[in-house]
């Protein structure tokens, strides 16, 4: 029992640790994609929304993380975007369209 314990302990450890290394990842993906796409990133708004298990190109299982985060091309209203992880490598990701009257 108490190395079942042990190692629950230690599993939750290593996710809150990866979580946050990831996060980070996350946000910086999504300043470049606001870069890219000439809007600004929003409060660094980039929230884990979706967590699930997926296959990376070598066929190993890794977390597969969705996360949103809002950008905003005029400072007046808030797009909601997507980019998803596998692991530490961006996937793909989503911007809406928008009016580029609002630059």
């Amino acid at each position: 029992m108490e190395i079942f314990l042990i190692i629950i302990l230690a599993l939750s450890a290593w996710f809150w640790l990866d979580s946050i290394a990831v996060r980070e990842t996350a946000v910086n993906a999504g300043r470049d994609i606001a870069q890219r796409c000439n809007v600004q990133l929003l409060d660094e708004t980039v929230a884990c929304s979706k967590l699930w298990l997926g296959r990376n190109m070598r066929g190993h299982m890794q977390l597969l993380r969705t996360y949103d985060f809002e950008v905003s091309a005029s400072g007046g209203e808030r797009l909601p975007c997507t980019l998803v992880l596998l692991g530490k490598q961006l996937q793909s990701w989503h911007v809406p369209p928008y009016s580029q009257t609002w630059h």
